[in-house]
């Protein structure tokens, strides 16, 4: 409490996500290792989309997006959550914590935009093959970034300036292992009730946007692919198309919804430490994994630029 100042504490200490010496080192290894793996997966798929020119096609320019999108959300978390299980203060500055937060709400709202997108990308591909190239035109595609980039900066904006408007008076001792906006207004003394609703609307408007636009992608895709009388091939071939989105979307929108959608009072710190490590440490680890599971254009391309370096 001596790092109080009046209502704005110096900085903020993070719990973690336990006090175990043993544990926070088997926890500091596996962070690390799907750290690294964030690292090498995602890094790759960007190299391997930017070197081949089969690849310079609308769906994986929204794939390198993403790509990139899940290395940033997860530098911004897993550094200094391996710093703390390494630290004794387990510190993290007033500034440092607004940044966190401020960067971390931007790439999870870039993440909802971006997967509404995706979706809508592979609806024009499998219901309008012949229009495709004509709708997904390059300038269309970087403008629907674009503005994907500007809704989630804007809505990371509103979040960040209405909870550190808030007086942290009762502690300065934050219950989770970063910077986020349910465990910070139990801090604050005050009514947070006008925060929770604006959480709640603001969030749940780039939500419910963007499943809606996949909901809507989905169902029209689903319509064509049942539409399709005798090649039970074509069918498949969309399936698995989709299916990496699909597995994508369900993995993000289960954590997200699960851990913002809900009244403050239904938070628990422990349950939700387990399902913030799934969204910002896992899924950044296996989203690259998801997508070229399947991806023989993605496979055959890192094939060929494997083949290049061994023969340099």
């Amino acid at each position: 409490m001596s790092a109080l100042n009046g209502t704005r504490p110096s900085y903020f200490v993070l719990s973690g996500l336990t006090d175990d010496p043993k544990l926070q080192i088997l926890l500091f290894v596996l962070f690390l290792i799907f750290y690294m793996v964030t690292l090498l997966a995602n890094i790759g798929i960007m190299i391997t989309i930017r070197g081949d020119p089969k690849l310079h096609t609308p769906m994986y320019f929204f794939i390198n997006n993403l790509s990139f999108l899940d290395l940033c959300y997860s530098t911004i978390i897993t550094p200094k959550t391996l710093d703390t299980f390494l630290s004794v203060t387990k510190n993290i500055s007033f500034v440092e914590c607004i940044m966190q937060m401020y960067l971390f709400g931007a790439s999870v709202s870039l993440e909802c935009f971006l997967l509404g997108i995706m979706a809508y990308d592979r609806f024009v591909a499998i219901c309008n093959p012949l229009l495709y190239m004509t709708i997904m035109k390059k300038t269309f595609c970087r403008q629907l970034v674009g503005f994907a980039y500007l809704g989630g900066y804007l809505n990371a904006s509103i979040h960040t300036s209405y909870t550190f408007r808030l007086p942290f008076c009762r502690s300065n001792k934050i219950d989770h292992f970063y910077c986020d906006v349910p465990p910070l207004l139990k801090l604050s003394c005050t009514d947070t009730t006008a925060n929770e609703l604006v959480m709640f609307i603001f969030g749940g408007l780039a939500e419910i946007a963007s499943l809606t636009t996949i909901m809507v992608s989905y169902s029209y895709i689903i319509s064509t692919m049942l539409k399709i009388n005798s090649q039970q091939e074509g069918r498949c071939k969309i399936f698995y198309t989709c299916s990496s989105h699909l597995t994508v979307v369900i993995m993000f929108y289960g954590t997200i919804l699960f851990m913002y959608m809900r009244p403050s009072v239904q938070y628990f710190s422990e349950q939700d430490k387990v399902v913030a490590v799934f969204y910002t440490v896992v899924i950044p680890a296996l989203n690259p994994l998801i997508y070229s599971w399947r991806n023989k254009d993605l496979q055959t391309a890192v094939k060929k630029i494997m083949r290049r370096r061994c023969i340099c």
